[in-house]
């Protein structure tokens, strides 16, 4: 294991969770949301003009790090083969 698959791993995650991010997973409660396996961004339907956008920044880093370990898993495997 080195510091190229660790950083590697690292924005592979970053960028998958940014790209579920752009993607509406369901509609509940008023509420549209982003981002696979965990909510992380959420477009308010009922009320927006309180506040439209939530982001939860807790939850985009448990998003980023499952994404980063299914891509080091990913990467691991590849290079053994």
């Amino acid at each position: 294991m080195d510091r190229k698959t660790l950083l590697a791993s690292l924005l592979l995650g970053i960028g998958v969770s940014l790209v579920t991010g752009l993607l509406p997973r369901e509609v509940a409660l008023g509420a549209t949301q982003y981002g696979w396996p965990l909510t992380w961004r959420v477009h308010m339907v009922v009320a927006p003009e309180l506040n439209p956008w939530r982001i939860l920044p807790a939850w985009f880093v448990v998003d980023a790090a499952f994404w980063s370990l299914l891509a080091f898993l990913i990467i691991y495997y590849v290079r053994r083969r």
